[in-house]
Protein backbone atom coordinates (compact mmCIF):
# COMPACT_ATOMS: atom_id res chain seq x y z
CA UNK A 1 0.00 0.00 0.00
CA UNK A 2 1.16 3.54 -0.68
CA UNK A 3 2.49 5.47 2.32
CA UNK A 4 1.36 8.73 0.71
CA UNK A 5 -2.34 7.95 0.41
CA UNK A 6 -4.55 10.85 1.42
CA UNK A 7 -8.20 11.44 2.20
CA UNK A 8 -9.41 13.27 -0.90
CA UNK A 9 -13.17 13.62 -0.36
CA UNK A 10 -15.65 13.31 2.51
CA UNK A 11 -19.28 12.81 1.53
CA UNK A 12 -22.58 12.39 3.32
CA UNK A 13 -26.16 11.87 2.19
CA UNK A 14 -28.52 13.28 4.83
CA UNK A 15 -31.69 11.92 3.18
CA UNK A 16 -31.36 8.43 1.75
CA UNK A 17 -31.22 8.56 -2.08
CA UNK A 18 -32.10 12.26 -2.03
CA UNK A 19 -28.94 14.28 -2.18
CA UNK A 20 -25.16 14.00 -2.02
CA UNK A 21 -23.00 16.53 -0.19
CA UNK A 22 -19.23 17.04 0.09
CA UNK A 23 -17.83 18.36 3.36
CA UNK A 24 -14.37 19.32 4.58
CA UNK A 25 -14.26 17.51 7.93
CA UNK A 26 -16.21 14.96 9.95
CA UNK A 27 -16.09 13.73 13.53
CA UNK A 28 -16.26 9.94 13.41
CA UNK A 29 -17.73 8.11 16.41
CA UNK A 30 -16.90 4.60 17.62
CA UNK A 31 -19.39 2.08 16.29
CA UNK A 32 -21.33 4.68 14.32
CA UNK A 33 -21.71 5.44 10.59
CA UNK A 34 -20.71 8.75 9.00
CA UNK A 35 -22.39 11.56 10.99
CA UNK A 36 -25.61 12.83 9.37
CA UNK A 37 -25.44 10.16 6.67
CA UNK A 38 -28.85 8.70 5.79
CA UNK A 39 -30.41 9.79 9.05
CA UNK A 40 -33.64 10.42 7.14
CA UNK A 41 -35.41 8.63 4.33
CA UNK A 42 -38.64 9.04 2.38
CA UNK A 43 -41.01 6.15 2.92
CA UNK A 44 -43.44 5.23 0.16
CA UNK A 45 -47.13 4.46 0.60
CA UNK A 46 -46.58 0.71 0.50
CA UNK A 47 -44.04 0.71 3.33
CA UNK A 48 -46.44 1.07 6.25
CA UNK A 49 -43.84 2.92 8.32
CA UNK A 50 -44.48 5.56 11.00
CA UNK A 51 -42.69 8.91 11.09
CA UNK A 52 -40.32 7.35 13.62
CA UNK A 53 -39.20 3.92 12.49
CA UNK A 54 -38.45 1.66 15.47
CA UNK A 55 -35.08 0.64 14.04
CA UNK A 56 -33.31 -0.25 10.81
CA UNK A 57 -35.59 -0.92 7.83
CA UNK A 58 -34.74 -2.52 4.46
CA UNK A 59 -34.21 -0.19 1.51
CA UNK A 60 -37.24 -1.51 -0.38
CA UNK A 61 -39.47 0.55 1.93
CA UNK A 62 -37.99 3.87 0.79
CA UNK A 63 -37.52 5.93 -2.32
CA UNK A 64 -34.18 4.85 -3.78
CA UNK A 65 -31.94 5.53 -6.72
CA UNK A 66 -32.00 1.93 -7.93
CA UNK A 67 -35.73 2.32 -8.62
CA UNK A 68 -35.45 5.80 -10.17
CA UNK A 69 -32.08 7.02 -11.40
CA UNK A 70 -33.30 10.60 -11.56
CA UNK A 71 -32.98 10.80 -7.78
CA UNK A 72 -29.22 10.42 -8.14
CA UNK A 73 -28.96 13.98 -9.48
CA UNK A 74 -30.22 15.55 -6.25
CA UNK A 75 -27.54 17.52 -4.41
CA UNK A 76 -27.88 18.51 -0.77
CA UNK A 77 -26.60 21.13 1.63
CA UNK A 78 -27.29 20.38 5.29
CA UNK A 79 -27.15 22.72 8.26
CA UNK A 80 -26.60 20.17 11.06
CA UNK A 81 -27.17 22.73 13.81
CA UNK A 82 -30.51 24.05 12.56
CA UNK A 83 -31.33 20.69 10.93
CA UNK A 84 -32.38 22.37 7.72
CA UNK A 85 -31.57 21.17 4.22
CA UNK A 86 -31.40 22.70 0.75
CA UNK A 87 -31.98 20.36 -2.20
CA UNK A 88 -31.24 21.02 -5.88
CA UNK A 89 -31.87 19.05 -9.07
CA UNK A 90 -31.45 20.00 -12.73
CA UNK A 91 -35.16 19.44 -13.39
CA UNK A 92 -36.57 21.13 -10.26
CA UNK A 93 -36.44 24.59 -8.66
CA UNK A 94 -34.29 24.56 -5.55
CA UNK A 95 -35.86 23.66 -2.22
CA UNK A 96 -34.31 26.15 0.20
CA UNK A 97 -33.76 25.64 3.94
CA UNK A 98 -36.44 23.03 4.58
CA UNK A 99 -36.63 21.90 8.20
CA UNK A 100 -36.05 18.19 8.60
CA UNK A 101 -38.11 18.32 11.79
CA UNK A 102 -41.12 20.34 10.57
CA UNK A 103 -41.13 20.43 6.76
CA UNK A 104 -41.33 16.76 5.91
CA UNK A 105 -44.41 17.27 3.72
CA UNK A 106 -42.65 20.09 1.87
CA UNK A 107 -39.67 17.82 1.15
CA UNK A 108 -41.92 15.00 -0.04
CA UNK A 109 -43.87 17.36 -2.33
CA UNK A 110 -40.60 18.60 -3.82
CA UNK A 111 -39.28 15.13 -4.62
CA UNK A 112 -42.59 13.60 -5.78
CA UNK A 113 -42.34 14.79 -9.44
CA UNK A 114 -39.03 12.93 -9.76
CA UNK A 115 -40.58 9.61 -8.68
CA UNK A 116 -42.33 7.31 -11.21
CA UNK A 117 -46.13 7.33 -11.10
CA UNK A 118 -46.03 3.56 -11.61
CA UNK A 119 -44.49 2.98 -8.18
CA UNK A 120 -46.01 3.46 -4.71
CA UNK A 121 -46.16 7.21 -4.14
CA UNK A 122 -43.86 9.05 -1.72
CA UNK A 123 -45.56 9.16 1.67
CA UNK A 124 -43.53 10.90 4.38
CA UNK A 125 -40.10 11.70 5.72
CA UNK A 126 -39.01 9.24 8.37
CA UNK A 127 -36.07 8.60 10.69
CA UNK A 128 -35.15 6.01 13.29
CA UNK A 129 -36.39 6.38 16.85
CA UNK A 130 -32.99 5.18 18.11
CA UNK A 131 -31.10 7.79 16.08
CA UNK A 132 -29.42 5.24 13.79
CA UNK A 133 -28.93 5.43 10.05
CA UNK A 134 -31.28 4.13 7.35
CA UNK A 135 -28.45 2.84 5.18
CA UNK A 136 -28.62 -0.22 2.93
CA UNK A 137 -27.01 -2.40 5.60
CA UNK A 138 -28.16 -2.68 9.23
CA UNK A 139 -24.54 -2.51 10.38
CA UNK A 140 -23.22 0.98 11.28
CA UNK A 141 -20.52 1.08 8.61
CA UNK A 142 -18.59 3.88 6.93
CA UNK A 143 -18.05 3.41 3.18
CA UNK A 144 -14.39 3.78 2.12
CA UNK A 145 -13.66 4.09 -1.60
CA UNK A 146 -10.63 4.54 -3.84
CA UNK A 147 -10.21 7.24 -6.47
CA UNK A 148 -7.73 5.11 -8.40
CA UNK A 149 -10.27 2.28 -8.65
CA UNK A 150 -12.86 4.72 -9.96
CA UNK A 151 -10.38 6.04 -12.52
CA UNK A 152 -9.46 2.51 -13.59
CA UNK A 153 -13.07 1.47 -14.06
CA UNK A 154 -13.79 4.70 -15.94
CA UNK A 155 -10.85 4.05 -18.25
CA UNK A 156 -12.15 0.55 -18.96
CA UNK A 157 -15.52 2.09 -19.83
CA UNK A 158 -14.02 4.93 -21.86
CA UNK A 159 -15.49 7.68 -19.69
CA UNK A 160 -15.04 9.66 -16.49
CA UNK A 161 -17.08 8.47 -13.52
CA UNK A 162 -18.22 10.95 -10.89
CA UNK A 163 -17.52 9.88 -7.33
CA UNK A 164 -21.16 10.60 -6.53
CA UNK A 165 -22.35 7.59 -8.52
CA UNK A 166 -21.07 5.44 -5.66
CA UNK A 167 -22.53 7.23 -2.60
CA UNK A 168 -19.36 6.67 -0.58
CA UNK A 169 -18.21 8.48 2.58
CA UNK A 170 -14.40 8.54 2.60
CA UNK A 171 -12.52 8.70 -0.71
CA UNK A 172 -8.83 7.83 -0.66
CA UNK A 173 -6.31 8.93 -3.30
CA UNK A 174 -2.94 7.21 -3.63
CA UNK A 175 -3.76 3.51 -3.39
CA UNK A 176 -3.13 1.17 -6.30
CA UNK A 177 -6.36 0.39 -8.18
CA UNK A 178 -8.51 -2.12 -6.31
CA UNK A 179 -6.00 -2.45 -3.43
CA UNK A 180 -8.82 -1.63 -0.99
CA UNK A 181 -10.06 -5.23 -1.26
CA UNK A 182 -6.71 -6.43 0.13
CA UNK A 183 -7.41 -4.42 3.28
CA UNK A 184 -10.37 -6.51 4.44
CA UNK A 185 -9.66 -7.56 8.02
CA UNK A 186 -7.03 -4.84 8.45
CA UNK A 187 -7.07 -1.43 10.12
CA UNK A 188 -6.78 2.08 8.73
CA UNK A 189 -5.75 5.26 10.49
CA UNK A 190 -7.25 8.40 8.99
CA UNK A 191 -6.66 11.62 10.87
CA UNK A 192 -7.52 10.96 14.51
CA UNK A 193 -9.75 7.98 13.70
CA UNK A 194 -9.06 4.27 13.31
CA UNK A 195 -11.26 1.97 11.23
CA UNK A 196 -11.37 -1.75 10.55
CA UNK A 197 -12.15 -2.75 6.97
CA UNK A 198 -14.90 -5.36 7.10
CA UNK A 199 -16.29 -6.33 3.68
CA UNK A 200 -16.74 -5.24 0.05
CA UNK A 201 -19.75 -3.20 -1.06
CA UNK A 202 -21.90 -4.90 -3.68
CA UNK A 203 -23.46 -2.40 -6.07
CA UNK A 204 -26.89 -1.87 -7.62
CA UNK A 205 -28.42 -0.07 -10.62
CA UNK A 206 -28.28 3.32 -8.88
CA UNK A 207 -24.61 3.59 -9.91
CA UNK A 208 -25.63 3.53 -13.58
CA UNK A 209 -27.28 6.98 -13.30
CA UNK A 210 -25.34 10.17 -13.90
CA UNK A 211 -25.39 12.27 -10.69
CA UNK A 212 -25.28 15.49 -12.71
CA UNK A 213 -28.26 14.71 -14.96
CA UNK A 214 -30.09 11.74 -13.44
CA UNK A 215 -29.93 9.91 -16.77
CA UNK A 216 -28.89 6.26 -16.91
CA UNK A 217 -25.81 6.51 -19.09
CA UNK A 218 -23.13 4.07 -17.87
CA UNK A 219 -23.40 0.31 -17.34
CA UNK A 220 -21.17 0.19 -14.28
CA UNK A 221 -22.49 -3.22 -13.24
CA UNK A 222 -21.60 -4.92 -16.52
CA UNK A 223 -18.18 -3.25 -16.47
CA UNK A 224 -17.50 -4.64 -12.99
CA UNK A 225 -18.73 -8.11 -13.92
CA UNK A 226 -16.76 -8.16 -17.19
CA UNK A 227 -13.57 -6.87 -15.64
CA UNK A 228 -13.62 -8.62 -12.27
CA UNK A 229 -16.42 -11.17 -12.11
CA UNK A 230 -18.36 -9.33 -9.39
CA UNK A 231 -20.32 -6.14 -8.70
CA UNK A 232 -18.22 -4.90 -5.78
CA UNK A 233 -16.89 -1.36 -5.53
CA UNK A 234 -15.47 0.07 -2.31
CA UNK A 235 -15.40 -1.43 1.17
CA UNK A 236 -17.33 -1.06 4.38
CA UNK A 237 -15.38 -0.19 7.53
CA UNK A 238 -16.21 -0.03 11.22
CA UNK A 239 -15.01 2.88 13.37
CA UNK A 240 -12.83 1.53 16.19
CA UNK A 241 -11.47 4.85 17.45
CA UNK A 242 -13.40 8.04 16.97
CA UNK A 243 -11.95 11.38 16.03
CA UNK A 244 -11.78 14.12 13.45
CA UNK A 245 -10.99 13.38 9.83
CA UNK A 246 -10.33 16.07 7.24
CA UNK A 247 -9.58 16.32 3.56
CA UNK A 248 -5.86 15.88 3.04
CA UNK A 249 -5.34 13.61 6.05
CA UNK A 250 -2.78 10.83 5.64
CA UNK A 251 -4.33 7.36 5.30
CA UNK A 252 -2.20 4.57 6.78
Amino acid sequence: MSDTARLAHICRHPIKSAGFEEIETAELVVGQPMPFDRLWAIAHEGAGLPALAPGWEPKMRFLRGAAEGGLQAIAARLDPVLQTITLTHPARPALENASLLRDGARIVDWIAPLWPATRPAPSHLTRRADGGALSDTPDPFVAVLSLSSSRDLGARMGRDLSIHRWRGNLWVDGWAPWAEFDLIGKRLTIGAAELEVVEPITRCQATMANPMTGETDADTLSALETGFGHRDFGVYARVLRGGRVARGDLVQ
